[in-house]
Formats: structure tokens, C-alpha cells, sequence
């Protein structure tokens, strides 16, 4: 999948494409952020905003046969212009997405472009439409099929659901069956992921509050348009992340595929977090840390890298699919360099185990902690001794070929429509070589000052 987005926040023009582990790295102020909540937000409604047409005929023939035969790969030849008419619905929907005033974005474009070499109609596909005691239609394709199967389950008189949402039901199951393995479904750990675990049961507390006054007052105000209005204060990443936090109750009764198959992942986990996360019955929150013998502490009272890896630990343990998409802005947050380190290997662990991973980082330790998995990555008697000496797991070694890189800096780049070069900000791809990791620039950079400063210093006197 490749983004390109113009006028986006301080991005001039730029444009990248999602590797299993993709990193923006830069400054402050670079438009990292704001590269990761647009992709995050194209990610999260794309299922909303692409449209596909089920045509008259094809309802009617439904309800008068009791059957209709869709051919998928009619479809799959109308998925460009899908994806094109859904990029800019989407970028009108921007100031949504970002709780921001829409004149920040009246010039903002945002492409996306779909390998659709990727398309596979492999898996099988089943879905039962009906009310609490009936079934009354399915849709199904069989494995490596090319058709789905529209079914009447009841007489067509008993058909009780309108036209308009048999076509919307029917275009659901199309999206989910083309689009499923080339659209990720996105997880986020927004950067402000650490007010919302401590605030968890205040935000409840004040949701509840405006509902139950919402209930109390006259019928001139619309209990819904005031709410939606409250939770448009918060871009869609803080939301999701408010959500989340709001429903660990629930997301705790699931159990992720890395929970069943691969529990070391979180025992390396909890090692980073020196302890584990418990949710009561009474959906109360806590921190149990190793060295505390029944100690129990709530997230103000936990340090800030517990709070700012709390989504991350759930996410792993109760929600993590493979295909998925983890995304963490700034994961070096409140964390001791080697822990960072050790996040670093989790990211590539979780690469290998199927999820792709996408950071924004600041964090010179986490890139060179890549550089050390990339380099011990080939099959050479040397590295091989030094990974077993370091303690390092074939698990963790990663690819060169998996990555890609990005850094968020001032550059000169032929705008479109243009001929010249022109200086602006964008994201320029990193190299990464097979036998030398990740060039960082934005770090090696401010590294190689203060190394030619502190130099200076110790030598100045010869």
C-alpha cells in the first residue's frame, strides 16, 4: 500500500509505502503525527467510505428467485475508481478525523494506492443477515471461489428489511471479501495513550454524567447531536484509544492469537513492564508488579512507561490478529533506554509473527537496536556467536527487505505539476542496507555534534 498526501498539516508533498515494519523518524514538528493519524484514519473508515453499487436488477432478482450469483472479479475491475472516489470522500472527511478546523485542510489531497496483485479470493467466506430468531438471508463463497452466493433463508413475503439495506449488506460483504488482505486492520497507541489510562474511570464517569443529563433536559435538545459534538474535541487515534481503555472489561474476556499460540511473546512483555495487568470483576485497572508481593497498583500510581504500554499489553494479549496493523507513535515514551531496546525486538518478533508494525520515533536507541537485529540476520559463524552471547533469538532477527523508512525533514522535491525542485518538507526514504542497518540521519546528525562538541571539550586544551 502506497500513501501520498499534499498540503497535510506541514507536509508539503510526500508520500511512502507500508512495509511489514514502517518507521517515520525526524524532528519535532515534521509531520509524523500527522502522517500516522491520516493513515490510521483511512485505515479506520474505509470500510464507510468506499462504495460499491448493487444494481436494481440484482435486489429484485433476489427477492423474485430466492438466489443471485455475483461474479467477484466484475467487481475487482471497478476497484481503482472505489478506491479513488473513497480517497476523496475521505480527505473531505479529514477535519473529522483530526478534530480541526476544516480550513487547515482545504487544500490537503490524500491518495492511497492498493497493490491489487494482492486481491485473493483463497479463503471462504460466510455471512448469516437475520433478526434475534430468524435467519432470513446468507451470503457465502466457497474457498477459491470467484462467486458469492446471495440467499433467501425465508419466503420472500416474510422479507421485512428494505432494499437499501440489502444492497448495504451485500456491498459489506463485498468490500470485506476483495479488500480483507490488502487493507490492514489497524491498531493505535496515539501519543497521548497515558492520559487516557489514567483518566479511564473519570471519562466514564463524565460520559455517564452527560447522559444521564442529556435524559433530564427539555426536548429541544437532540441527546445524540450533543454528544457527537463532545467526542468531535478529540482526533479519531485519541478516541480510539479512549474507547479501548473504556471497554478493557470486555476486551479481556477474548483471548488473541498470541495469548493461544505464542504465550513467550508476553512473558517478554511483562518482563518490559516488570509485572502484569489486571482488570477486577468491578472493571477496576491495575498494575501487579513482580517484586511486590500482592501488590496492587492503580495507573496514577504506576510509573509512566506502565501507563504509556498499557493499549500495547492488552492489544497483544486480547486483540491481536495476524494481518493486523500496530501502529505507535513515539513508543519510546517514558521508557529507559533498554527497554526501548527491548520494545525494539517485540516490534520485530511481531513482524515475523505476521502483524506489521508502524512507529513514529524519536529514539536513536530503538533504531540501532533494529540495526543490531538486522545486521545478526544472515547466516555467518560469527554472528551467530554473538547473537547466543548477547542472548539474542532467531525470532527477533529481522529482515532488511521488511522495512521501510522514512525521515520527516525539509528536502528538495519536484512538486506535482511542477518541473523544478522545490524545498519543503516531506518524508524522504532512508537507506538500509542488509549489512549495515538503517541510515538515521536525524539522529546522526545531532549525535555527531555533541560527539564533535564533547571532543572539543576533552581535547581543546592540545
Amino acid at each position: 500500500m502506497k500513501v501520498k498526501v499534499r498540503n497535510l498539516g506541514v507536509l508539503k508533498q510526500a508520500e511512502f509505502t507500508l512495509g511489514d515494519l514502517t518507521i517515520i523518524c525526524g524532528g519535532n514538528n515534521t509531520g509524523k503525527t500527522y502522517a500516522t493519524y491520516a493513515l490510521f484514519g483511512f485505515l479506520f473508515t474505509w470500510q464507510r467510505i468506499f462504495l460499491i453499487e448493487i444494481k436494481d436488477d440484482k435486489i429484485q432478482q433476489l427477492l423474485t428467485d430466492g438466489v443471485i450469483r455475483l461474479d467477484l472479479q466484475e467487481y475487482v475491475k471497478q476497484v481503482k475508481q472505489i478506491v479513488a472516489k473513497g480517497c476523496h470522500a475521505y480527505t473531505q472527511r479529514l477535519p473529522q478525523i483530526f478534530a480541526a478546523p476544516a480550513e487547515l485542510f482545504k487544500d490537503t489531497d490524500f491518495q492511497v494506492n492498493l497493490d491489487l496483485k494482492n486481491i485473493s479470493f483463497a479463503d471462504r467466506f460466510e455471512r448469516t443477515i437475520g433478526s434475534a430468531n430468524t435467519e432470513i438471508f446468507s451470503l457465502i463463497k466457497s474457498e477459491d471461489s470467484t462467486e458469492l452466493v446471495v440467499t433467501l433463508l425465508v419466503e420472500k413475503e416474510k422479507v421485512k428489511i428494505p432494499n437499501e439495506i440489502l444492497r448495504s449488506t451485500i456491498a459489506d460483504a463485498l468490500k470485506d471479501i476483495i479488500f480483507a488482505r490488502i487493507i490492514p486492520r489497524p491498531f493505535i497507541a496515539s501519543a497521548e495513550r497515558t492520559g487516557a489510562a489514567i483518566f479511564r474511570k473519570e471519562l466514564n464517569f463524565a460520559r455517564n454524567r452527560l447522559l444521564d443529563e442529556m435524559g433530564q433536559a427539555n426536548n429541544k435538545i437532540n441527546p445524540m447531536e450533543l454528544l457527537f459534538k463532545v467526542y468531535q474535541d478529540y482526533a479519531l487515534p485519541i478516541k480510539t484509544n479512549v474507547d479501548f481503555t473504556r471497554q478493557l472489561e470486555t476486551i479481556v474476556k477474548k483471548s488473541s492469537f498470541i495469548s493461544e499460540n505464542h504465550p513467550d511473546v508476553l512473558a517478554d512483555f511483562a518482563d518490559i513492564i516488570g509485572g502484569k495487568y489486571t482488570v477486577t470483576r468491578n472493571d477496576e485497572l491495575y498494575y501487579e508488579p513482580k517484586k511486590g508481593k500482592r501488590l496492587k497498583l492503580s495507573m496514577d500510581q504506576s510509573s509512566s512507561a506502565v501507563r504509556s504500554l498499557l493499549d500495547i499489553g492488552f492489544y497483544l494479549k486480547h486483540e491481536a490478529q495476524i494481518g493486523d496493523l500496530l501502529m505507535v507513535d513515539e513508543p519510546e515514551l517514558n521508557l529507559h533506554p533498554e527497554n526501548q531496546r527491548r520494545v525494539a525486538q517485540l516490534f520485530a518478533r511481531l513482524v515475523n509473527l505476521g502483524i506489521k508494525v508502524f512507529i513514529t520515533t524519536h529514539s536513536d536507541y530503538i533504531i540501532k537496536e533494529l540495526n543490531t537485529l538486522i545486521m545478526l540476520n544472515h547466516d555467518q559463524p560469527h554472528l551467530k556467536r554473538i547473537a547466543e552471547k548477547e542472548g539474542y533469538r532467531q525470532e527477533e532477527l529481522i529482515s532488511a527487505e521488511k522495512i521501510k523508512v522514512y525521515i520527516a525533514e525539509e528536502a528538495l522535491i519536484v512538486l506535482e505539476g511542477k518541473t523544478r525542485k522545490t524545498k519543503c518538507q516531506t518524508l524522504t526514504p532512508a537507506d538500509i542496507d542488509p549489512e549495515m542497518g538503517i541510515e538515521a540521519r536525524s539522529f546522526d546528525t545531532t549525535i555527531e555534534i555533541m560527539n564533535r562538541i564533547q571532543e572539543a571539550i576533552v581535547w581543546g586544551k592540545e
